[in-house]
């Protein structure tokens, strides 16, 4: 049974609103109050940390709900285990967040915004380790080289693709990514690659496709967008910059 013992308001509603989300099974008590003979984690706030030394105890900060709730479900099923993050790597990649064998989180962002969104998933975690698709090459080599003091293994994602039924339309990155944590890879710290002729032709041809001028970047800043130091609309303002300096002088 999870126990929230806490007398801070946030913390309170937050943990309670996403236990309710979760449909799990939960008692709220004071934090001077008895715990329920049947309790195994209690969710509490920091001022409340070491009130509870007989009984598992996580302590939720009034921003990290989710998190707190994760740990104690996992905690309440007996399901041990690091956190792990399988990334399917791309445009947007799908990122897919297990502890132990339970899909904890799941998110599709902007390639951007991944690497945040990962750091902060193994931020607090314990021994965390992130598997990447080896697909989608420049992408998953951009992630590869901006995650730090982590984990990261580089997965053969041949196959973790499912097949998606009528009404699961855009979730097949997300479940690629579970796949993905499931499967060891190769320890990697850095992967370069060299861009091929044909992508950077892509990467021009979407910048084309976004520029209100129907404007092409040259092959500088497609290699760039392609190293994930810009994005393709940093690229086409830089790119606008310069022909504008070019202009005036």
């Amino acid at each position: 049974m999870i126990v929230v013992a806490t007398s801070d308001f946030e913390v309170y509603h937050g943990v309670v609103n996403e236990l309710r989300e979760r449909g799990a099974a939960f008692t709220t008590v004071e934090p001077d109050d008895s715990l329920p003979e049947e309790t195994t984690v209690v969710v509490t706030d920091e001022s409340h940390a070491d009130a509870f030394p007989d009984v598992t105890t996580v302590v939720a900060a009034p921003d990290g709900s989710r998190r707190a709730v994760d740990q104690a479900l996992t905690t309440a099923r007996g399901e041990g285990g690091r956190t792990i993050v399988g990334v399917d790597p791309g445009r947007k990649p799908g990122i897919a967040v297990l502890a132990g064998e339970m899909v904890v989180a799941a998110f599709q962002v902007p390639l951007a915004e991944a690497v945040d969104v990962i750091q902060q998933e193994v931020a607090e975690a314990s021994s965390p380790v992130v598997r990447i698709g080896d697909g989608s090459r420049l992408q998953s080599s951009t992630l590869v080289n901006d995650l730090e003091d982590v984990r990261v293994e580089l997965v053969d994602e041949t196959g973790t693709t499912p097949y998606l039924g009528t009404g699961s339309r855009g979730m097949g990155d997300v479940l690629a990514a579970v796949n993905i944590a499931r499967l060891e890879g190769e320890p990697i710290e850095t992967r370069e690659i060299e861009p091929t002729a044909g992508e950077l032709q892509m990467i021009k041809d979407r910048a084309r496709e976004r520029s209100e001028t129907n404007r092409a970047i040259d092959e500088r800043l497609a290699r760039r967008v392609a190293a994930g130091e810009l994005t393709i609309e940093e690229a086409l303002a830089e790119h606008r910059d310069g022909t504008d300096d070019e202009s005036d002088s």
